[in-house]
């Protein structure tokens, strides 16, 4: 974390999405410190000097010990990401950036539509995930592994009929993707359930027709 940080070229946005993973707000963060949330606002928005190593490492010793005041679930979470996880690498691709991207240039090179949610925020990378083989291989306690480094991704569910599984699957994770992406459908095949709990989640869902060889593809040339 610390070195993802200072090492970034936008060390404020990637402390922010940090901030985000561990579901922590900047009052939160801001109160644990000792300092005005404006601090915290600052630092990421880049309207303050970069935070050097030092500030770092007291924001993240912050992150950690609120997160384990609630229990550790994300560091937990975060920890079972590192180990084994045998065969899941033929089940998904993962894929990260050094640097946020916007959702609707990355929806734009594979053709998507929006179901509902909104387009306009920034992702660090996605996951390409084989819908059945997931559901027919795929434990119940690997599922936090398709989200890589950051949950702030999209997630790609390939082979897709109606939607529902795999909303339902990210209905029940205790993490939560920057959107979903429905592959093999149109937006009129996208089952009713599957657009609630999106709503509900308030996570953007989309749809593309696009085949997953093609998806793939236009995403390796970016």
């Amino acid at each position: 974390m610390a070195g993802e940080i200072t090492l970034s070229q936008n060390p404020g946005e990637t402390l922010k999405k940090w901030r985000r993973n561990f579901g922590i707000t900047q009052t939160e963060l801001s109160s644990h410190l000792g300092i005005s949330p404006s601090v915290i606002s600052d630092y990421e928005s880049g309207r303050r000097r970069s935070p050097g190593i030092l500030i770092v490492s007291k924001i993240i010793d912050a992150l950690l010990t609120i997160d384990e005041l609630r229990g550790s679930s994300t560091a937990r979470t975060y920890c079972a990401m590192l180990s084994d996880g045998g065969s899941f690498g033929r089940i998904c691709c993962i894929c990260e950036y050094s640097e946020p991207v916007s959702l609707s240039e990355f929806v734009g090179r594979i053709d998507a539509c929006v179901i509902c949610g909104d387009a306009d925020i920034t992702i660090y990378g996605y996951t390409i995930i084989d819908s059945l083989r997931a559901i027919l291989e795929l434990l119940p306690d690997q599922f936090h592994k398709i989200y890589g480094r950051s949950t702030a991704r999209a997630l790609i569910f390939t082979g897709v009929t109606t939607g529902r599984s795999p909303m339902v699957a990210v209905r029940v994770s205790h993490l939560k993707p920057g959107a979903v992406i429905l592959q093999g459908i149109g937006p009129a095949e996208v089952d009713g359930v599957a657009r609630r709990i999106a709503e509900l989640e308030r996570i953007p869902l989309l749809a593309t027709t696009i085949s997953a060889e093609d998806l793939a593809k236009n995403l390796n040339n970016r």
